[in-house]
């Protein structure tokens, strides 16, 4: 029996309400990370539609398109947050590869970013009212102008415009990709969403920066293939990372490692 492509108006709600959350920083700095990265929104988004294992799957190969991504001034140039919120969802209910559903968060992803920008935008007219208060010497005012009012701007931008996104639209584009997904057409697509994570990764090498440091990145890349018959998880991956990185600094600078 297949299964029903919908999502319920509670669903759509939970997401939404996390992806305002993120997007409007309401928890501080950490929300700042979790905006960019896709990697929470994914596990969310499984938790709420009882689905962990294919979320994180999805989330996994959307997160590679974003790797080495910064953001200048704040801006940039995708919404990881939105583009899992809505890939994602729509990934489960029409059972899309992984490739799939990369080729469905980059446009979506980049529709999130001018919401983003228009965030911006409201943002001016309440610098004002800050301006206003510092004049006044306000200090509740400050506080309410550049902390608590950005705050309810972006839930009152991210929120309805999430939940429309998601209980509207997510499932008539799962119903519309599950319907053409044997075509050619969606066929590209896919081709193309799998290839998308080697940019990711070039812009991670770019990030690295220094030429030196590029060995490191090669080292993680052929443990991984060399070890992927032993099933070694995450943990240990980061063990050995670690152990790696101190013994380059012992060697490096043994001047600064203590006895």
């Amino acid at each position: 029996m297949d299964q029903q492509i919908t999502l319920s108006a509670g669903q759509a709600a939970l997401i939404a309400l996390w992806v305002a959350i993120v997007e409007a920083r309401a928890l501080g700095y950490s929300t700042l990370m979790l905006r960019f990265t896709p990697m929470m929104t994914g596990l969310i988004v499984g938790i709420v539609l009882h689905n962990i294992p294919t979320a994180m799957t999805v989330t996994a190969a959307i997160q590679l398109i974003y790797m080495g991504l910064i953001a200048p001034g704040g801006t940039m140039p995708s919404e990881p947050a939105v583009a899992t919120a809505i890939a994602v969802p729509v990934a489960i209910l029409a059972k899309l590869s992984p490739e799939a559903a990369i080729a469905v968060a980059v446009p979506i992803g980049l529709l999130g970013s001018y919401l983003y920008t228009f965030r911006f935008f409201i943002n001016t007219f309440v610098v004002r009212l800050a301006n206003k208060f510092a004049d006044q010497l306000n200090e509740r005012g400050i506080t309410f102008s550049i902390v608590v009012l950005p705050i309810i701007v972006s839930l009152v931008i991210f929120f309805p415009t999430i939940f429309i996104a998601l209980y509207k639209g997510t499932p008539l584009i799962a119903a519309l990709v599950k319907t053409v997904s044997a075509g050619k057409v969606f066929h590209m697509l896919s081709v193309i969403g799998g290839g998308l994570p080697a940019l990711g990764i070039a812009l991670t090498l770019t990030v690295i920066g220094k030429r030196k440091f590029v060995v490191f990145f090669l080292l993680a890349y052929f443990m991984t293939v060399i070890l992927k018959p032993l099933n070694v998880n995450t943990v240990t991956y980061a063990v050995l990372g670690g152990i790696i990185a101190y013994l380059y600094v012992m060697l490096a600078s043994p001047q600064q490692v203590e006895e």
